[in-house]
This record gives structure tokens, C-alpha cells and sequence, in this order.
């Protein structure tokens, strides 16, 4: 049981949304005795077990739910027939507790590692918030800080991280150039919708990345689906000063959304052109 608290502590320190889970009760025959706890994240099962099987994949399953619902809810209470509601041969029943922790975090998903990704990482682990940053380059993830709430993922397909991405993220391409966002763009755009999508860039890339979009067959809307250039209107070429206009970029439009619907991601509206 210490090694599940230490897990916990981990994932409170480091403001990963997740759901401790616990068997409360049992009737009749059940896989674990009341009391077993496990933990689950947006990826799925992280430590602990409530039985394993069917059971534990029923679990699972309901604690992603709650982190991907809209709009989010604190705790859940269960109660299975095994045989029934499970699909299992066993003839008893289950009583099960989900309790979420760190759901309401604002998550950032940054894609690309380099110079202003480094500059904006920085600045914006001085505010609550949980980032996560991408790259396929382990020189320049080594890079970046250690941090409990920065989480550094190396992947050489970028694109197929879209699908891991909390639905209420705020998500930034900023990584090699056009060649490398365009791609990552066009896969969150064909399957994924999120309160805030940016592109660093010039208006020349802006205007190339929505013929991307006009040509790969996506909704006229898609085109006015993302902001690009990113960040306010303030401030010079530097790293730093551009890290500082998207975090106010950032602030400006998770305010908004906020006011708008405390929870539900909406769509947004493409910035200047």
C-alpha cells in the first residue's frame, strides 16, 4: 500500500488528472477483496488493481469517461452483478467508488521542443497549469526543465499523438517548420476539436497551411479553425518576447472560455490572417 500512495502523491505533485478507484463492497465471489484501489490516467491503467479481467477493463473504462467527460463530475458510484453487468461467470456483485483528482487543470500540449517552445515552457510553468511537449528529438526535450508538471514525450510520428490528447487541451504547433506541423494540423482538424489550436508562424505560412487544409478536402470552416500567426500583437522576434505574446494569447482566450462554459471545449475562431 505504500508504493499506491507513492504513485498517488506522483500524480498529485505533478497535477496529472486522474481517478483513484476502490472496490468498496462485495457480494458473493468477487476477484479482490474490498478495499483494492487502482489508479487510472487518460491513458489508461497506472498502478494498482480492483481484480483484473473484465471487471478491471469495466473500470478502466468508466474512469477515462469521467476524464474525458463534458463537463467533468468529482466521483462516481457503481454497483455491478458480475455475471450481468460484467460478463463474468462469477455470481456475485460489486460496489465501486471513482473519486477524479486534478481534472479541472489547464492542459497545454505543446508540439515542438526549440527555441520558442523552450522560451514559452518556461514562462508558463509559472502558472497552474499542466504542459505537455512533443518532439522527436531527445537532444532538445533533454533541454527543456524538470518539472512534475511537464510531462516530455519522444515520438517520431507526431501525428499519432492527437488521439492522446486531453479534449480540453490547448494545443500549439511550433515544431520544424511547415512540413512537420502541416500534418499534425490536418490529423486534429479531420478527428479532434479543442478550445484553442495555434500555429507559430508567418502570415506566408498561414496563408500556405489553409490551402493545406482548402486541399486536403476539409469544411470551409476548418480554414478559420485555428489561429496563425499565434500570440498577441506586441513585442519583437525574440524567443522570449514571443513566449510572452501566445501566453497572453493563452490567458486571453482560456478566460473567454471559461466565462463562456466552465467545462465544454468550443470551437475557435481562426486569428488574424
Amino acid at each position: 500500500m505504500n508504493a499506491f500512495y507513492e504513485k498517488f502523491n506522483a500524480l498529485i505533485a505533478g497535477k496529472t488528472p486522474f481517478v483513484m478507484v476502490t472496490l468498496v463492497d462485495t457480494i458473493g465471489s468477487a476477484p479482490q477483496e474490498p478495499g483494492a484501489k487502482m489508479l487510472v490516467t487518460h491513458t489508461g491503467h497506472f498502478f494498482g488493481t480492483v481484480g483484473g479481467g473484465k471487471l478491471e477493463n469495466r473500470a478502466i473504462e468508466e474512469a477515462k469517461a469521467l476524464l474525458d467527460g463534458q463537463p467533468k463530475k468529482q466521483n462516481l458510484f457503481a454497483q455491478w452483478s458480475l455475471n450481468t453487468d460484467i460478463g463474468m461467470t462469477c455470481g456475485g456483485s460489486v460496489k465501486v467508488y471513482f473519486e477524479v483528482f486534478n481534472a479541472n487543470l489547464w492542459q497545454i500540449v505543446i508540439f515542438g521542443a526549440g527555441h520558442v517552445s523552450q522560451a514559452l515552457t518556461q514562462l508558463l510553468l509559472n502558472l497552474d497549469c499542466r504542459i505537455t511537449c512533443i518532439d522527436p528529438r531527445p537532444q532538445w526535450l533533454d533541454q527543456l526543465p524538470e518539472n512534475p508538471r511537464l510531462e516530455k514525450i519522444q515520438a517520431d510520428d507526431m501525428p499519432s499523438q492527437v488521439a492522446n490528447i486531453p479534449p480540453d487541451a490547448f494545443v500549439l504547433l511550433m515544431t520544424m517548420g511547415h512540413a512537420t506541423d502541416k500534418p499534425i494540423l490536418l490529423e486534429i482538424l479531420k478527428t479532434r476539436q479543442f478550445p484553442y489550436l495555434g500555429a507559430i508562424g508567418s502570415r506566408a505560412k498561414s496563408a500556405r497551411l489553409r490551402k493545406d487544409v482548402k486541399e486536403a478536402g476539409l469544411p470551409d470552416d476548418c480554414q478559420q479553425a485555428f489561429y496563425c500567426p499565434i500570440g498577441l500583437d506586441l513585442g519583437g522576434n525574440h524567443p522570449q518576447e514571443i513566449a510572452v505574446s501566445v501566453a497572453a494569447q493563452l490567458l486571453q482566450v482560456r478566460d473567454a472560455w471559461r466565462g463562456e462554459n466552465n467545462t465544454r471545449p468550443v470551437k475557435t475562431t481562426a486569428g488574424p490572417i
